[in-house]
This record gives structure tokens, C-alpha cells and sequence, in this order.
């Protein structure tokens, strides 16, 4: 006989049940979201300090600059953390977080660039 995810209790109905009560379910549930936000909050907290490393190197009008990957390890720049990425015609890969994009070079040089993004005028 299958019993409850929560409680172990053996369950009586469908054969495709999981949880013997409301409760069971309900309890599962609220700690499945909670472990996935506490999860996606840390993520997202490193996700917005690298932008806001970025946003400080770049300034609020500098299109594209070229930085010592030095200069971002100082400042904890977590490289393994980003939004998207692009490959290039050349294959070369763009990584970004948010709006704002980075390049590596092999001479240990990171082009950073900042993206457009266009304002809805609705």
C-alpha cells in the first residue's frame, strides 16, 4: 500500500494519490516554493551586485570599455554568474548579466560593453 509523502500515513482513494490530507499537500507545497525562492534570492543577489560592479566601472554614459580582469576579481565579480550569453560570427562569446555584457580576451584583458535596451513609450 502507498503512503503519504509527508506523514508516512498509508493512503486510501485513487491509485494516483500522493498526500493522504489537505494539509499534507498543502504543507509540501509551501515548502517546495520556499526552497526554491530562498534558492533563487541568493542567486539573484549575485546577479545584481555583479551589474552593480559593472554599472560602477562603466559609468552611466560609457558604451564600452576595456578593463583588468584584476580590476573585477578585486571587486568580487563572480564570473560563473550571468543572465544570457551570445556567440558571436567569430564564435567568440559574449556573457551577460542584465544590460550589460562581457567579453574575455586571453590577455587577461574583459571587454565590457552595455546593451540598448529599448523604453517602452506606452
Amino acid at each position: 500500500m502507498k503512503k503519504c509523502k509527508i506523514c508516512k500515513r498509508n493512503l486510501h482513494g485513487r491509485s494516483d494519490k500522493l498526500f493522504c490530507s489537505v494539509a499534507c499537500k498543502n504543507y509540501y507545497h509551501v515548502n517546495l516554493r520556499r526552497a526554491t525562492f530562498d534558492e533563487a534570492k541568493s542567486i539573484d543577489r549575485f546577479l545584481h551586485r555583479n551589474r552593480s560592479i559593472l554599472l560602477e566601472i562603466m559609468g552611466k554614459n560609457t558604451v564600452q570599455k576595456k578593463v583588468e580582469r584584476e580590476v573585477l576579481e578585486k571587486k568580487k565579480f563572480r564570473f560563473n554568474y550571468l543572465t544570457h550569453f551570445y556567440r558571436n560570427t567569430q564564435g567568440k562569446i559574449m556573457h551577460y548579466v542584465y544590460d550589460f555584457g562581457w567579453m574575455q580576451f586571453s590577455t587577461d584583458e574583459i571587454l565590457v560593453v552595455r546593451r540598448k535596451v529599448a523604453k517602452n513609450l506606452n
